[in-house]
C-alpha cells in the first residue's frame, strides 16, 4: 500500500498543474508504472484538451515506440480520479485503457458527475481489468474540492478573502483606499486569483478602490471579473470596465451585453440574494469564486453560511479604529506566515 500512495501522491502532484486551466473539469494526474519504475505520466492540462490517461499512455507510446504495447499490457496505472466512461469533449479514458490490456488501474476517488460515477469502474472491471479504489481518497477529495462542489451542491466553490489589522479592523472608518496586506500577500493573491474562475467585489469596493481585479503580479489568466450593482450607480470609467476581461454585474434593473461587460438582473436583492448570486455563477459554469470584499458582501455569504473556504491575512499594524473585519467562532485550521502577515485559512464547519 505504499507504494501505491508514492505513485498516487505523484499523480495529485500533477493534477495540481491544471489549476485554473482546467475548470470546469476536474484537476486530474495519472502515472502508469512497470516493475516499480514510472514509464509514462500526465495530467489534464487544458479544458477540452486530452485528459490525463491519454497523455500518460501517449508519453509510454512516445518513448517505448517499440516495447510499448508490451509494457502496457504489463503494467499498473495510477489515476487520482475514476477515468470517464462517457463522449465528452474527448472519448472515454476507461475505453483507451482497456483498449491498452492494462491490467491494473488504481484509482483514488470516484467521479460523482451523473455520467461517470462508477460507470467507468465498472467498465474496466467488466473487462477483466483489476481496480483499487480510495488510494489517498482524502487528499485527492481535496484537490477537486471544487469540481466536487459544483456538481453535488450546483454551486461554485465559495472563497472568502479578506485582510485585517492586528486589532481587527478590516477598513477605515472614512471611505478611502488603505492597504493593510504586505508586497508578498499580495502577490499571494494575484496567484490565488488565476486558479480560480472568477472574483467578486460589492459596489462600495468597486467604487472606493477602484480595483483591477487582476493578477498583475503573478503569471496566469485574470479571471472573470463580478460585481454586484443593485441599482447601475457605477461609473462607467471604473477599471472593471475596460473591457479587458469579461465582468458580470449582477443587478436589479437590466439584463443586457456591452461589449466584454454582461449586466444580469436578478429577481430580487433583498431575499436569498447570496443563494441567488451563487446559483447564477453555476449556470455561468463558474467552478469556484473569490469575494474579496467590501464587509458587507462578505457578510452576506458568511450569514447566509454559503462559504466554503477563507483566508484572512492579519498584519502587524494596529489601527485602533475602523470598520470591524468579520470574524469566526471557530479556529483556523492552517496558519502561515506570508511576509509581515499571517494568514489564517478556514474550512466551513
Amino acid at each position: 500500500m505504499q507504494e501505491h500512495n508514492l505513485y498516487m501522491k505523484r499523480c495529485l502532484d500533477l493534477a495540481s498543474l491544471g489549476a485554473g486551466k482546467v475548470s470546469p473539469n476536474p484537476m486530474v494526474g495519472s502515472v502508469i508504472v512497470h516493475n516499480n519504475e514510472i514509464i509514462g505520466e500526465g495530467w489534464h492540462q487544458q479544458y477540452g484538451q486530452a485528459h490525463a490517461e491519454v497523455n500518460a499512455i501517449n508519453q509510454v507510446l512516445k518513448n517505448y515506440p517499440d516495447q510499448a504495447a508490451e509494457l502496457l499490457k504489463n503494467s499498473t496505472i495510477y489515476v487520482s480520479l475514476e477515468p470517464c466512461a462517457h463522449q465528452g469533449k474527448t472519448p472515454p479514458c476507461a475505453d483507451l485503457i482497456i483498449r491498452h490490456q492494462i491490467p491494473q488501474a488504481i484509482i483514488a476517488c470516484r467521479d460523482p458527475f451523473d455520467a461517470v460515477n462508477g460507470r467507468g469502474i465498472e467498465r474496466l472491471q467488466n473487462a477483466g481489468v483489476k481496480v483499487i479504489e480510495g488510494v489517498l481518497e482524502k487528499e485527492a477529495l481535496h484537490l477537486n474540492r471544487r469540481f466536487f462542489t459544483r456538481v453535488k451542491k450546483q454551486r461554485p466553490y465559495i472563497i472568502l478573502k479578506w485582510a485585517e489589522t492586528a486589532d481587527g479592523f478590516f477598513a477605515p472608518g472614512n471611505p478611502v483606499q488603505q492597504w493593510i496586506s504586505g508586497q508578498q500577500a499580495q502577490q499571494l493573491v494575484h496567484r490565488w486569483r488565476s486558479e480560480e474562475d472568477a472574483i467578486l467585489v460589492g459596489k462600495n469596493t468597486a467604487l472606493i478602490d477602484n480595483p483591477k481585479l487582476t493578477t498583475r503580479l503573478w503569471s496566469g489568466k485574470s479571471p472573470k471579473r463580478i460585481v454586484l450593482d443593485r441599482n447601475l450607480e457605477l461609473p462607467e470609467n471604473l477599471h472593471l470596465f475596460d473591457q479587458r476581461i469579461e465582468t458580470i454585474v449582477l443587478n436589479e434593473k437590466n439584463t443586457d451585453i456591452k461589449g466584454n461587460t454582461k449586466y444580469i438582473a436578478l429577481e430580487s436583492f433583498d431575499f436569498y440574494l447570496a443563494e441567488s448570486i451563487a446559483y447564477q455563477l453555476y449556470l455561468f459554469d463558474i467552478q469556484s469564486v473569490i469575494i474579496e470584499g467590501g464587509a458587507k458582501t462578505l457578510d452576506l455569504f458568511i450569514k447566509a453560511g454559503l462559504w466554503d473556504e477563507a483566508r484572512v491575512f492579519v498584519s502587524d499594524t494596529k489601527w485602533l479604529s475602523g470598520l470591524k473585519a468579520p470574524s469566526f467562532k471557530f479556529a483556523a485550521e492552517e496558519k502561515v506566515t506570508v511576509g509581515n502577515d499571517t494568514l489564517s485559512i478556514y474550512y466551513h464547519p
